[in-house]
């Protein structure tokens, strides 16, 4: 091994290493020793997931499908569709360490951003469960919240006169997973089968799932979704009821949160919000 123009052997090394270490002092070379394990440690896989603000979906809209191609995100057969001019946005999270874990940095920096959020691994994970599991599960979450949001769509419009009997809907999803954009597909679904401009032209956004009653159920990281939805130019969001403690104090300036607790009360809130007389409508509060 050559250094500079002379010939060392490695017992020669150690001993000039182990000279500059005794030379530079004790306190300098601690300290470095310090950094080095500080780094190292940043460096290390973390126990815990982060999540930021997810991309946000016009039920509404457009999806650009695996083939490049763009289709409907809900696709009705058997009736006749209407657009609206505004949007109806589901939001999302984004979580990171799912697939292979987080580093103590990243884990750090999510920590200290207000705009994120940090939850245990097995909170997200459970102990007994794969990541390919967990995946499976979402994905299989998000065809049972398609199927819900179809079904109670289409008995809603049904308790309203409107003739559902030949309706057929279909949904086209990229990559969310889970239930929570139950609500949001199917005001979608209501909002495309009937004529009026529900949205008056506003971004309303919105979260939660719908069960086979109607009822509108609590979600994961709202927070986080109405950062997104003001993102992505949202000027209203509909809440669950069950998520209003979370809701409160969290609302970022520009949006007005309304409460929901069912699916009658969501369209109503929706119809309100398009006709300009938004105000009235419920905020989250707490207890």
């Amino acid at each position: 091994m050559h250094f500079g123009h002379g010939k060392f052997t490695e017992s020669t090394i150690v001993e000039r290493l182990v000279g500059h270490f005794l030379r530079s002092g004790l306190r300098y070379n601690l300290g470095l020793i310090g950094v080095v394990l500080c780094v190292v440690l940043l460096c290390m896989p973390s126990a815990f997931v982060t999540e930021g603000p997810g991309p946000t979906r016009d039920v509404l809209g457009t999806v650009t499908l695996e083939n490049g191609k763009s289709a409907e995100m809900i696709v009705i057969k058997g009736a006749e569709t209407h657009k609206d001019s505004g949007k109806l946005l589901l939001t999302t999270v984004n979580s990171y360490g799912v697939s292979s874990p987080a580093i103590n940095a990243e884990v750090l920096a999510a920590w200290l951003n207000p705009q994120s959020g940090v939850l245990p691994r097995e909170a997200v994970i459970p102990p007994n469960q794969s990541v390919e599991e967990y995946t499976d599960k979402a994905k299989h979450e998000m065809t049972g919240a398609q199927d819900s949001a179809s079904s109670q769509a289409l008995a809603f419009l049904s308790s309203q006169g409107v003739d559902t009997s030949n309706v057929k809907v279909s949904m086209n999803v990229d990559e969310i997973g889970g239930p929570s954009a139950g609500l949001m597909y199917t005001l979608g679904v209501i909002d495309k089968l009937t004529a009026a401009n529900e949205t008056g032209g506003k971004t309303i956004a919105g979260t939660g799932t719908i069960d086979d009653k109607g009822k509108v159920g609590a979600i994961g990281g709202i927070r986080l979704k109405m950062i997104g939805a003001k993102r992505d130019g949202a000027t209203w969001f509909l809440a669950p009821k069950d998520n209003c403690d979370e809701v409160v104090g969290h609302v970022p300036d520009g949006i007005r949160d309304v409460q929901v607790d069912t699916l009658a009360e969501a369209y109503a809130a929706l119809v309100k919000i398009g006709q300009g007389k938004g105000d009235s409508l419920p905020h989250c509060t707490v207890g």
